[in-house]
């Protein structure tokens, strides 16, 4: 879109205008005797004691509340590529969304690099005024070697959202779609269209609360992953080993042959006749946003259950759900990592909130629904906390 396209009276326009947020402050400043306390020469009384005991800055700064959203504006949203001053308005509605459902303070930080030693050696610099980071779209497979690093180099929590965030919901959803079904996750064969970012985490994070791995199939652009397949290298390799026990090979159509659920996390299109190809009652998450892998109402007329990244049918997958209340745990826990117990408490907290009420159109809370976000940092709080995760 050019500047010329740009329409003043579009409300998308306007309620852009100036930003999305601003900073304020927590104290007031109306008398000297503010000023003293809140700037010199109070201040350095609280500097020389962080000085002495830096774990007191949990106690006597915003890092116990607040985090980075970082990005280098390599994969945003399904614009692709369009770099990190593009991508700003993204990272400061992710921001809005920290603080609205969660009461987490966050800041958006777009980086004018794509280097991966560049990004990790700036977000380790600007770590000590975060309590977490949150990575945001940075592209595959960059964005894996990206978060390794960091994880391992930071004593707080790094979460690329992109990732996980997407790979919680997904769990929480297949929970209660298999408990509508009266089905078990260790049981259900699942077929993965994807092998990028989300495509690994959902595997990962599937496996993690109790799929089996041997009955899972990832596909990538050239089909079905597996030990046939060669020069796989990183994550790819890893689902060869880990997952096709079958040792299936061809397309998504095969991968799909007698499956009972497809997780669409790859943007390519999936005829219906290999919908069609599925078990009885089976599920269907077509994911990528906004034109689904499968419409919704073709995917219909041959599953029992259909989800989509979409606002406007039934069971969106919305990350919303994860991200607010997983970072809002991790940090009242004052975690050092988010674990995979963490992330499997989240996906379980998720589903427990409509998990009394479940019908084929209601698997997931509304991403408005408010009983999330303090359902899920409590389960991940305690996960923390179970696996000696913290500092406290």
């Amino acid at each position: 879109m050019s500047a010329s396209t740009v329409d003043p009276a579009d409300p998308v326009f306007r309620l852009h205008v100036g930003g999305k947020m601003a900073v304020t402050s927590t104290v007031p400043l109306t008398s000297r005797e503010d000023l003293s306390l809140a700037y010199t020469p109070g201040v350095a009384r609280v500097c020389e004691a962080i000085a002495a005991d830096p774990a007191l800055a949990d106690d006597y700064t915003w890092v116990s509340h607040t985090v980075a959203v970082v990005t280098d504006g390599s994969a945003v949203l399904g614009l692709g590529n369009i770099g990190p001053r593009a991508a700003l308005p993204v990272m400061e509605g992710k921001a809005v969304l920290f603080k609205q459902f969660a009461g987490v303070d966050a800041v958006p930080i777009c980086l004018d690099t794509q280097d991966v030693d560049e990004i990790v050696a700036t977000v380790k610099a600007l770590a000590p005024s975060f309590g977490g980071i949150n990575l945001e779209d940075i592209s595959a497979p960059r964005c894996f070697e990206v978060e390794r690093r960091l994880d391992e180099a930071l004593a707080i929590p790094v979460f690329h959202d992109d990732q996980h965030g997407t790979a919680i919901v997904v769990l929480a959803a297949l929970r209660n779609a298999a408990a509508l079904l009266n089905r078990k996750l260790g049981d259900l064969r699942v077929a993965v269209s994807g092998a990028g970012a989300a495509g690994v985490a959902v595997t990962k994070m599937l496996v993690a609360g109790g799929v089996n791995p041997d009955q899972v199939v990832v596909c990538d652009s050239k089909g079905i992953i597996g030990r046939h397949r060669a020069g796989l290298t990183g994550t790819k390799a890893e689902l060869a080993e880990s997952t096709n026990a079958e040792g299936r090979q061809g397309d998504i159509t095969e991968a799909l042959r007698g499956a009972d659920v497809l997780v669409g996390v790859s943007g390519g299109q999936i005829p219906e006749a290999a919908i069609a190809g599925m078990a009885p009652g089976g599920i269907v998450f077509a994911l990528a946003n906004p034109t689904p892998e499968v419409h919704p109402e073709v995917a219909a007329r041959h599953v029992a259950v259909v989800a989509t990244g979409r606002s406007d049918y039934p069971n969106q997958i919305n990350n919303v759900l994860a991200f607010p209340g997983v970072f809002r745990g991790a940090l009242d826990a004052r975690a050092t990592r988010i674990t995979d117990a963490m992330k499997v408490a989240a996906a379980d907290a998720i589903a427990g909130v409509v998990a009394e009420s479940l019908t084929a159109d209601a698997i997931v809370p509304s991403p408005l629904d408010p009983r999330v976000a303090p359902a899920v940092a409590a389960a991940v709080a305690e996960a923390a906390r179970r696996d000696g995760v913290t500092r406290a």
